[in-house]
């Protein structure tokens, strides 16, 4: 059996923001925005996956709740941004999205408002902002 090419290392939750004064209905918005450093000397990727929710489509308005999960991969045999396999991007953000996920239902819960439960969610287009907002170090 062959050996996988990446696999979660650790995940560690970085900043998580509840300000109730921006929760002004029950009404839900969400917003996921990640970003990536690959560092070539370890062969690791440090995935970046924001998430905020909003009770307004408008973007003028603050988030009530900002969480930042920082997941870090390690890689066999990539020494270089290059040759991350393209699949990649994808999976991470479904390995590490259960997580959060499951973050997020429970600090919303114990902040004593509504649970915000996020549904099992196909995140397939944040492939693309993720190779888009990807460096090296």
């Amino acid at each position: 059996m062959e050996k996988a090419s990446f696999s979660l290392e650790k995940y560690v939750f970085k900043k998580v923001l509840i300000d109730l004064d921006y929760y002004k209905s029950k009404e839900l918005f969400v917003n996921f925005a990640p970003s990536g450093i690959f560092n070539k000397k370890n062969s690791t990727f440090n995935l970046t996956f924001n998430f905020s929710a909003y009770t307004s489509k408008e973007g003028g308005e603050k988030p009530f709740v900002s969480i930042s999960c920082v997941g870090e991969f390690k890689f066999t045999n990539v020494k270089s941004l290059e040759d991350i396999p393209t699949y990649f991007y994808r999976n991470s953000i479904a390995i590490l999205f259960p997580y959060l996920r499951a973050f997020v239902s429970m600090v919303t819960n114990q902040a004593n408002i509504p649970p915000l439960i996020l549904p099992t969610m196909n995140l397939t287009s944040l492939e693309k902002p993720l190779r888009e907002n990807t460096s090296k170090n």
